[in-house]
């Protein structure tokens, strides 16, 4: 963690994958970030996949470096503490629909004077106000009927899904900087600002950033199957005589000639040259148009050597490439992990499990990064928050407890899920 953001405070409000990402990030920065939920947990409080004393694994990462309030958001009584709680913070990120009781509007108007004008961000589905959740909004995108083997037909091939749901995590990433955007706008001008988020314009706005959406309408088709090659580029997947499949990349001239040199190809390559009437060294055109050929000579010498020896002189050449591992094999990877400077001590995690945790993505050498905190457990901080924020004493709180509106933190509880 860094404690650039810690004059900040953001109620966050939300469930899933890409409210809790922008919250996340910004405690990551320093910013204290109070999370709500329903005081028996959220929607994604026990999201696959769980201890045995039923913790969600994806819940305690995705909330670390965060507090937890907890309240009964089904109860009219409930909602009001959590709207007065983000109106009087100022800030708050939420995925929660528009039109429910946590409005921008209901928010704004229930500020004190002399609280920085209202700031909100809020994840929507689609920008019409219809449900999207990361795997439809890529089936609507058209990603899933890219991938696959170039022998498939498009007319029968079946689509394929990204395993990771990248559209939530790069919502997630937009929405704290979309926050911390209109939190600078506020500084200059004193003017709040409603920010909302539809993950279906993430999507298809990404598809139109990276140049996609203009090429479909220049072709006036849809871009053929390419396997695991690289649109545009040189790059794919091959595989050694000992059985390790490796990508390789090379976009840039150092990177195209370390390849051919790691591979011992030159003499090769400078003969198909001259029968295709082409320089490969032109860059990444004659590359992608004439990749099959190249393909079968790079294969041609993967295949006949073990991995350790290849990859031994790509490393000596400065190459592009990484072996392929499984996500497990990832994990225990000391160069990816342990080694890494992105991961800190084990934080005493609500689960109870040791496992690595990582600090801020971005490194700043002249800053001390601080250790990775731990997820709160739900409701932990219900009673600090409702104290110092609302200025509530003990005993309304302990009413509140009482009554069922508050929850305090459930340390210890076992959930048969």
């Amino acid at each position: 963690m860094y404690n650039l953001l810690n004059d900040l405070s953001i109620v966050e409000v939300s469930s899933f994958v890409a409210s809790p990402t922008a919250g996340l990030y910004c405690a990551q920065m320093g910013a204290e970030v109070i999370r709500v939920d329903h005081k028996a947990g959220g929607l994604d409080y026990d999201r696959y996949m769980l201890t045995k004393e039923g913790r969600s694994l994806s819940w305690e990462n995705l909330n670390r470096a965060k507090k937890s309030v907890a309240l009964d958001l089904r109860s009219g009584e409930g909602r009001e503490l959590c709207v007065e709680l983000a109106a009087r913070t100022g800030n708050c990120i939420t995925n929660l629909p528009e039109k429910s009781f946590l409005s921008h509007a209901a928010m704004k108007a229930a500020q004190p004077e002399g609280t920085p004008d209202m700031t909100s961000v809020r994840i929507m589905g689609w920008h019409d106000g219809r449900q999207a959740m990361d795997f439809t909004v890529n089936a609507a995108a058209g990603y899933p009927l890219m991938t696959g083997p170039e022998e498939w037909e498009m007319e029968t091939a079946p689509p394929i899904n990204q395993v990771m749901p990248a559209w939530d995590f790069i919502t997630g990433a937009y929405c704290a900087f979309a926050i911390l955007a209109a939190l600078r706008h506020r500084d200059a001008t004193g003017e709040g600002s409603e920010v909302r988020v539809p993950l279906g314009n993430v999507a298809i706005g990404t598809l139109a950033n990276s140049g996609t959406m203009a090429e479909m309408l220049l072709r006036g088709a849809d871009r053929e199957r390419l396997g695991n090659a690289i649109w545009g580029a040189f790059g794919r997947d091959f595989r050694t005589k000992d059985g390790v499949r490796f990508m390789v990349a090379a976009l840039t001239p150092k990177q195209w000639d370390g390849l051919v040199e790691a591979f011992g190809l030159a003499t090769p390559i400078g003969q198909l040259e001259a029968e295709l009437g082409v320089k490969f060294s032109d860059g990444d055109r004659p590359r992608f148009e004439h990749r099959h050929r190249l393909f079968e000579l790079f294969q041609g010498v993967a295949g006949s050597h073990e991995f350790s020896s290849l990859e031994a002189r790509m490393a000596a050449q400065g190459c592009t490439f990484e072996r392929y591992r499984t996500a497990h094999e990832a994990a225990n990877d000391p160069v990816l992990v342990a080694d890494n400077p992105l991961f800190g001590p084990s934080p005493a995690n609500p689960s109870g499990l040791d496992y690595p945790a990582t600090r801020s993505f971005a490194n700043m050498p002249e800053k001390e990064a601080g250790d990775p905190a731990p997820a709160p457990y739900l409701g932990q901080h219900s009673e600090e928050v409702l104290a110092e924020r609302l200025g509530l004493s003990s005993g309304a709180i302990g009413k509140l407890v009482d009554a069922g509106t508050v929850a305090l933190s459930d340390e210890g509880k076992t959930y048969n899920r």
